[in-house]
């Protein structure tokens, strides 16, 4: 059950539910969404007071829920907003490798339509040896991109510690594969004030995933955006399963928006266009898709980031498929 109290109520009023909970013996958690305080009690509370509306939910993951909120979420990220009939393009390189190189892409990118750049600036790698970002450096080419272009950032944190430090330069806070799962992050993005980035871990399942989201909501940030990034199967063809049945049914089961990162689905440059189109067809609010300069001189997945002609080329023909399903670039 969730409580949520009105706006108006007193503290005095707040603390006689908790009060009542704890004599009760009802396990309980209070957290804020969207300015309104709310508890979640492990249990079925009596006699509720008239400034408390109640909310019976069966789902593990409460507030993600659409038992909590049925309208879909818009997430206003300065101006741009994510969830609605415009779809969001997230484009650029895999990791900030340079300066010269990100700027000239944002610029690029800029003139084409797309609303956000990604780059990572901390790199989680499989191996130790591989690159792993310029770290602050890379944040400060992403500003610079930003001041010069206008476009929206997103790039991956992957450590409490570095949450404060990554939010001084990223609109968007990305929370990677391989930390879908690591809560002590997810307590610390869910205290930020920035729009925060869940991709599915390689291996979850979406209740995992959606439960992980409930750990950001439960700190107070209402702002999350589900990525699916494709799976692991026991198919080897592919870098990953892009499991794009799961867009529609996130529609069935989260007012959070959804978007889909057909590069990383996939793993193979040749499928993405046709992994986006698809994407668009499934509901996804917005892609977001690997692009470099020079996809053979990049230090990391290379083989999955589109040239500028092909991206530009995605890029018209998806304003088509976009209109078929009553949205837009």
């Amino acid at each position: 059950m969730i409580l949520i109290f009105k706006k108006d109520c007193t503290a005095e009023q707040i603390k006689k539910v908790e009060l009542k909970l704890k004599t009760d013996n009802i396990e309980n958690y209070m957290t804020v969404y969207k300015g309104s305080k709310i508890i979640v009690c492990n249990g079925d509370v009596k006699e509720i007071p008239e400034y408390v509306e109640t909310k019976n939910i069966k789902t593990p993951y409460k507030l993600v829920s659409k038992e909590f909120k049925d309208e879909k979420t818009i997430i206003d990220v300065d101006g741009v907003k994510l969830g609605g009939k415009k779809i969001i393009m997230i484009a650029g390189p895999c990791a900030v490798e340079q300066r010269e190189s990100l700027i000239d892409t944002a610029h690029y990118l800029k003139s084409v339509g797309v609303d956000f750049l990604r780059g990572g600036a901390f790199k989680p790698r499989t191996s130790p040896y591989s690159f792993r970002g310029l770290k602050e450096e890379g944040l400060k080419i992403l500003a610079e991109a930003k001041n010069e272009t206008g476009l929206k950032i997103v790039t991956e944190v992957m450590t409490p510690t570095d949450v404060k430090l990554v939010a001084e330069y990223a609109d968007v806070l990305q929370i990677g594969t391989r930390n879908m799962q690591n809560f002590q992050l997810l307590d610390e993005v869910g205290k930020s004030e920035k729009p925060v980035m869940l991709k599915r871990g390689m291996s979850a399942t979406v209740k995992e995933w959606l439960l992980s989201a409930e750990y950001i909501l439960s700190q107070g940030n209402p702002d999350v955006i589900l990525c699916e990034r494709g799976i692991r199967t026991f198919e080897t063809a592919l870098r990953n399963t892009l499991d794009l049945s799961v867009v529609p049914l996130l529609g069935e089961l989260t007012h959070l928006p959804v978007i889909v990162d057909p590069s990383h689905g996939t793993g193979k440059r040749s499928l993405i266009n046709p992994m986006a189109k698809a994407s668009i067809a499934a509901g996804a609010d917005g892609l977001m898709i690997e692009v470099h300069p020079c996809p053979e001189c990049a230090l990391s997945d290379g083989e999955e980031s589109l040239t500028f002609p092909q991206f530009a080329n995605l890029m018209e023909e998806l304003k088509g498929i976009t209109k078929t399903f009553g949205r837009y670039l």
